[in-house]
C-alpha cells in the first residue's frame, strides 16, 4: 500500500461519523428497572428527567392524547441484525403481556400497517405509583429496525402549596393559576387535588368577605365548542369541591373559557399543558 494511498484512507476515516458500536449501549444508559429489552437490541438513544409526555389513550377514531407529568424514561432500542429482530407485533404483545402480568392494562393499541410499526400504550400502578408506558416500533426497512420505550412514573405530589402562599399571590395578581391534573376529556378531581382544595378552603374560612370566580381553560386540541363545556364542567367540578370542603356556595361561581384564553403557546406541548388550567379570579 502507497504512503499516498495511506493518506487517503485515513483522511477518509477521520471524515466519518462516530457510530455508537452494533451492540454497544451509549454511555450513561441502562434499562429502567421495570422492564428488560428484547435479546440481541441495544440503547441507540437515551433521557430520563421530569417530563410531560403525551400518551395515546381510547380505541379507534375515539383515541385521544394524554399529556402525563412525571419522571420519564426514553429509551431507544436498535437491531442491527434481521435474524434476531421481532416483529412489531411481537415487541407490542411482550411488553402487552408483560405490565398484565404485574396487574396494569392495555388502554392503547394501533397495529401495524404498512410503512409503520403500531403503538401501544400501557398503564400500571406499582410501588405506590402510576405507571405509564408508551411502546412505538419502528420500521426503517430491511435489515434495521427499532423501537421507542417510554416510561413515565407518576407519583403523588407532595403539599407544596399553602393557604398563605394562595392569598398572597390572590393580592399580588387578583388570581391564582390551579394547574390541575384531570385526565383527558374528564372533570372529575382526583384525590392528589384534594390538597390543593382544602388550602383555598383554609384561605377562604380566614377571609369572610372574600368571593372567588372559579375559571376553566383549555388547549386547542379538539372542538372548540366541547372544549368550552369541559372547561366549564371542570371549574364546577373544583366549585363543588371547595363547597364540599366548608365554604358557602353563595361565595363561589364558575365559568369557562375553553381555548379562548390561551397564556402560552399551543404550537408546543409545554404550552399546550401551561393553558390547561382552572383560575380562582377574586370576585367584587
Amino acid at each position: 500500500m502507497n504512503r499516498t494511498f495511506r493518506i487517503f484512507m485515513l483522511l477518509v476515516c477521520l471524515a466519518l461519523p462516530v457510530l455508537a458500536v452494533a451492540g454497544d449501549d451509549i454511555a450513561g444508559s441502562k434499562d429502567h428497572p421495570l422492564l428488560t429489552r428484547f435479546p440481541g437490541s441495544y440503547i441507540s438513544e437515551y433521557s430520563k428527567g421530569y417530563n410531560a409526555t403525551e400518551y395515546k389513550v381510547g380505541a379507534g377514531d375515539n383515541a385521544k392524547a394524554q399529556s402525563v407529568e412525571g419522571d420519564t424514561t426514553s429509551l431507544r432500542y436498535f437491531y442491527g441484525n434481521a435474524e434476531t429482530q421481532p416483529s412489531p407485533l411481537q415487541v407490542m404483545r411482550n411488553y402487552q403481556n408483560a405490565i398484565k402480568q404485574i396487574g396494569g392494562e392495555v388502554v392503547y393499541e394501533r397495529l401495524q400497517v404498512e410503512g409503520d410499526g403500531g403503538e401501544t400504550t400501557l398503564k400500571v400502578h406499582t410501588g405506590g405509583k402510576d405507571v405509564w408506558i408508551k411502546v412505538v416500533p419502528d420500521i426503517y426497512g430491511a435489515p434495521t429496525q427499532d423501537y421507542l420505550l417510554v416510561i413515565t412514573e407518576v407519583a403523588a405530589m407532595s403539599q407544596a402549596v399553602t393557604a398563605n402562599q394562595l392569598r398572597d399571590e390572590l393580592d399580588k395578581n387578583g388570581f391564582i393559576t390551579l394547574h390541575v391534573n384531570f385526565d383527558t376529556g374528564k372533570a372529575d378531581l382526583k384525590a392528589d387535588d384534594l390538597a390543593t382544595v382544602q388550602q383555598i378552603a383554609t384561605m377562604l374560612k380566614a377571609a369572610p368577605s372574600l368571593k372567588l370566580s372559579v375559571e376553566g381553560h383549555t388547549d386547542n386540541v379538539g372542538d372548540a365548542a366541547s372544549n368550552k363545556v369541559l372547561s366549564e364542567a371542570r371549574a364546577k367540578s373544583v366549585m363543588n369541591a371547595i363547597v364540599q370542603a366548608g365554604i358557602a356556595a353563595g361565595r363561589l361561581s364558575a365559568a369557562g373559557f375553553g381555548q379562548e384564553r390561551p397564556v402560552a403557546d399551543n404550537r408546543s406541548e409545554e404550552g399546550r399543558a401551561r393553558n390547561r388550567r382552572v383560575e380562582l379570579v377574586k370576585a367584587p
